[in-house]
């Protein structure tokens, strides 16, 4: 056993040695670089020293010795490893590497110093090196679990050789502590170990470019930390028993020690086997270490992903299916309040609700809307006051899997509920889950409020966009009726009169074309475009001054235009002719109303003024171009003036209106004309 022992010590040796020359090839200057260098000589040392003991018969402290400052260097690294610490600067003042110090220094004297000035208490050096490798496992715990993917790649095998190590010697001093001595059989065995987690180690140095890792301790990192380091406080305080057995213990001593090791081994057991122990201490850890049971980062950020990722022509499923995820529950639906007494099922998910069937909520909607609860059936079920003054038939509910109702608020008022199944091995919720669930309700509410608005926006648009047709189609007609009752109102009088014929034709006509572009856009639902002819524009407004001058008072006109443009004559006689009515309805009949128009450096200008009641500035700028606004009562539609202004904008002209009341009004139009 001693020859095989040595050569297992001799080849760990060697194996150090290759791995020291290589990092020296290597000139990594950084303090990650160092520790390592440090370590594997601090390694080499203590294999080589292992190795020459037996024969030589020097004593094992100094083999301790060596194994001290071995524990550190590797606890050191791993903490700089964790903490990102690249320079010297940095690794003095860092309070994690000053804690650490601090304890290993203080418990290293105590212990060195009892081990050789005080006789037979070399039984404490054991006792420290189970404490420093239970904290090294501790650290090496923490920085693989709290790595992501790569960085978990690049480090996994300096993880398995150190933990493996590592646990071999908590093993071997844990047992030399409780019996007072160590087993050479597996401090034998140890240089073997050791020579194994050489070349996984190497394949880490070169993995890692510069030995930094980010980590973030989570709560179940915390919660598995806990539970390691509650087992090695446990292995510890049985050595310190096996101790004072040994000391007191006189004959008895062997057999009770071998009495608390099957009582530690089954205690232990128990420790890390019973569930319902793991479950306490993580509640003792949520209680005491973190503020909520859910990582309410990581829960808002899967729901945002969820709603990205969502369909958003079917957002009740997306609603649901987070709800649902939250706990992961395979069951739920969404049902929405439409009136009192009546409710309307969304979506549901694995559930096979019959809207009939929905008439019971409306005791739970009362309840709901002067509590703001989340309602958990099987709580209800078990105790009747715990939902005072709720009419539900629990058993009922049960029967269509339902166990929990979510109340959605929107403005302050019940929109509707989600529903939920639980799992039948899920228990009843805590505080914690009901704030979760809370809260995702609170923000699933805003965003169907949101989806929902958007729906009706679409919807409103459409409506809106046909309205203003219509409401352009209505004005058109009118301007036809008016032009037929003119017909109408002459006939008696000219009816024998070949010229009042012939204009009777003519409007008749015009009209007639007027009613198939009315049809046209109420077929296509949309408006005509217009199209552009060479237009007279002295004939087109003596046609149209003619046809208002049956009415008072007359209109004058002043033109001296005497080329055509191209434009769309039917429009701009539709704009001429409802700002000449205009002005001639605001006249009094001894009044005047006049129109002129005229080529101004390429450009088409024609005025209309008159003498009547005129417009206030902020009526000008507040009200005449609005659409739908009007002064005229039913008479009206509130569109001509916004439909001349629109026109003569669309041809890149202006449209002027200057007002004085009182007094009278003149209104501008200045129409480009490139080509005349």
């Amino acid at each position: 056993m001693e020859v095989i022992g040595t050569s297992g010590y001799f080849l760990a040796a060697c194996a150090y040695l290759i791995f020291i020359l290589l990092l020296l090839a290597a000139r990594n200057k950084t303090l990650t670089g160092g520790l390592v260098l440090l370590a594997a000589v601090a390694v080499f040392a203590s294999s080589l020293t292992s190795a020459l003991q037996p024969k030589q018969g020097f004593s094992l402290l100094i083999v301790l010795a060596i194994e001290t400052f071995k524990i550190a260097l590797w606890s050191l690294l791993i903490i700089c490893t964790q903490a990102n610490l690249t320079s010297f600067k940095a690794f003095i003042s860092n309070g994690k590497i000053k804690q650490y110090l601090q304890i290993w220094a203080g418990l290293s004297v105590i212990c060195w110093g009892a081990a050789l000035f005080i006789p037979d208490n070399v039984k404490l050096l054991f006792s420290l090196f189970l404490l420093l490798n239970l904290w090294l496992l501790v650290l090496l715990e923490q920085l693989y679990r709290n790595a992501d993917v790569k960085v978990k790649w690049a480090i996994w095998s300096l993880i398995i050789a150190l933990g493996i190590a590592t646990v071999f010697d908590f093993v071997l001093f844990a047992q030399a502590a409780m019996v007072n001595q160590l087993d050479f059989s597996y401090w034998y065995a140890r240089g073997f170990v050791v020579a194994i987690g050489m070349p996984l180690i190497l394949v880490s140095t070169r993995r890692i470019k510069d030995w930094s890792v980010d980590v973030f301790v989570s709560r179940e990192v915390v919660f598995y930390s806990s539970m390691l380091l509650i087992s090695g406080t446990y292995l510890l305080l049985l050595a310190v028993a096996g101790y004072v057995i040994n000391y007191f213990g006189g004959a008895w001593g062997d057999v009770i020690s071998v009495a608390f090791v099957l009582l530690g081994g089954s205690v232990l057991a128990a420790l890390l086997i019973t569930e319902r122990l793991r479950r306490e201490v993580k509640v003792f850890i949520t209680k005491h270490f973190f503020a909520n049971k859910y990582d309410y980062r990581v829960e808002w950020l899967k729901s945002i992903e969820q709603l990205e990722v969502g369909d958003s022509d079917d957002y009740y499923h997306t609603a649901v299916h987070i709800i649902s995820s939250s706990l992961n529950i395979q069951q739920g639906a969404l049902v929405k309040k439409v009136s009192s007494g009546n409710y309307q099922c969304l979506y549901q998910k694995n559930f096979n609700l019959e809207q009939g069937e929905l008439a019971w909520l409306t005791p739970v909607d009362e309840f709901c809307q002067q509590h703001g609860w989340i309602i958990d059936v099987r709580e209800l079920a078990l105790e009747e006051e715990s939902y005072p003054n709720l009419t539900l038939d629990a058993q009922q509910c049960r029967q269509q899997h339902i166990d929990i109702i979510i109340p959605i608020f929107m403005n302050k008022a019940v929109y509707g509920f989600f529903l939920l199944a639980i799992p039948a091995e899920q228990g009843a919720l805590n505080w914690e889950d009901r704030d979760l669930l809370f809260s995702l309700s609170k923000q699933l509410s805003n965003y169907l409020s949101l989806n929902e608005a958007n729906k009706s926006l679409a919807e409103s648009k459409q409506f809106d966009a046909f309205n203003r047709m219509s409401a352009f189609l209505v004005h058109d007609l009118k301007n036809i009726q008016a032009q037929l009752a003119l017909i109408n109102s002459n006939a008696k009088r000219h009816r024998d009169n070949p010229a009042f014929i012939d204009d009777v034709f003519e409007t008749i006509d015009s009209a007639t074309g007027r009613l198939d572009k009315v049809l046209t856009q109420l077929r296509n639902k949309q408006v005509v475009e217009s199209t552009k002819t060479n237009t007279d524009i002295v004939a087109l407004i003596n046609r149209i001054v003619e046809q208002r001058n049956v009415e008072l008072p007359h209109i004058s006109a002043k033109l001296t235009v005497d080329k055509t443009i191209s434009i769309d004559e039917e429009t701009l006689s539709s704009v001429l002719n409802h700002v000449l009515q205009n002005a001639q309805e605001a006249t009094n009949n001894d009044g005047w109303v006049k129109i002129t128009a005229e080529f101004v450096d390429s450009h088409l200008l024609i005025e209309i003024s008159d003498n009547g009641c005129g417009m206030s500035a902020e009526f000008i700028a507040n009200r005449l171009f609005q659409p739908f606004d009007t002064t005229k009562g039913n008479a009206g539609m509130g569109i001509g003036v916004y439909e001349a202004k629109q026109f003569i904008e669309g041809l890149s002209g202006t449209l002027k209106v200057t007002s004085r009341e009182g007094e009278g009004s003149q209104f501008t139009i200045m129409i480009p004309c490139p080509n005349n």
